[in-house]
């Protein structure tokens, strides 16, 4: 109990810091906030979930204490409660059947795609705080929008026009929302390869290019759509909450790559490539989206490994 304490305390001071690094105004600050939630996360899936809820408690309360209020409620909302909650669930399994006294009961781990929902969620909880922290009227966030894509549009002196950067202002809720889902993406899988190197996680590690959505998701992302088309208010939560799918379905996307490349003999260099022209050229990852909706409508994953098994590399 004392080293379960006593490592929620420390992930917790760690995780603070690093969102409080962000008041230096540095340029290595935005990528310590980024990571923030990493150190609880650790402590959530090698020492349990009580010990990322004591880190983040403590970790909230001291920042309550220096910064204020407002501070405590984003650093809660978009990191503490993130942390402690994927963590859980990461480690969260159940027994299949009772085993025998030579082998242990076979456990059924919580699916990674539906982690991979609740990290869409949890981003899309995280872009409304931050918007909602300035105001909650849309007519005011819409106008914050296009400013911020003037600018954006002024820095690259990009010639432009009002029809495009109301365009822009109007796909920017969507947009933004892909960066807090990369950034927990990335923190959950790093705390996880941080867990299993000290010997601390408990579950097998899932594969990966198998993850899937729930199959509700579709209906789910179909909604939102629609709803993107109210306006007001309703609308701005609906573009957050289609951007979130999207950009969880294009993760998916890159699951199914990794399946449909497996008979390659060039296979990493393919991987590497296409990885690296994706983040420098961002338009690619449309096709990720597409791929990612293709394989749940189509099963394309099933159907190639049905129809031609690839022998499965070692690692």
């Amino acid at each position: 109990m004392i080293a379960i304490v006593l490592i929620g305390i420390a992930a917790g001071a760690a995780s603070g810091l690093m969102f409080a690094s962000v008041i230096s105004r540095a340029l290595i600050s935005a990528l310590l906030l980024y990571l923030a939630s990493m150190p609880l996360m650790v402590a959530a899936m090698g020492w349990g979930p009580l010990s990322a809820t004591i880190g983040g408690i403590a970790a909230a309360v001291s920042i309550g204490a220096l910064f204020g209020l407002h501070h405590c409620i984003a650093y809660a909302l978009s990191v503490a409660v993130p942390a402690w909650w994927l963590g859980h669930l990461a480690m969260l399994g159940r027994p299949v059947n009772d085993g025998t006294e030579q082998t242990p009961p076979s456990m059924e781990w919580y699916p990674v795609g539906r982690i991979l929902l609740w990290i869409a969620g949890f981003a899309a909880l995280i872009t409304l705080t931050t918007l909602f922290a300035f105001t909650t009227d849309p007519d005011a966030i819409t106008a914050a929008l296009k400013r911020g894509v003037t600018r954006v549009f002024a820095m690259h002196r990009i010639e432009t026009n009002e029809r495009v950067i109301d365009a822009a202002a109007t796909l920017a809720p969507a947009a933004i929302v892909i960066g807090p889902l990369i950034m927990l993406t990335i923190n959950l899988w790093l705390a996880a390869k941080i867990t299993a190197t000290s010997g601390r996680l408990q579950r097998p590690w899932p594969d990966l290019k198998a993850t899937t959505l729930p199959p509700m998701t579709l209906v789910g992302l179909c909604v939102a759509i629609a709803f993107c088309f109210t306006g007001g208010l309703l609308g701005l939560v609906a573009k957050i909450a289609a951007g979130a799918l999207l950009m969880a379905y294009a993760l998916t996307g890159f699951a199914v790559m990794h399946t449909l490349t497996l008979a390659l003999k060039s296979r990493a260099l393919w991987l590497s490539c296409i990885y690296v022209v994706t983040i420098v050229l961002v338009w690619p990852g449309l096709a990720m989206v597409a791929l990612g909706l293709a394989d749940a409508v189509f099963g394309l994953r099933q159907r190639y490994l049905r129809g031609k098994p690839p022998p499965l590399p070692a690692s």
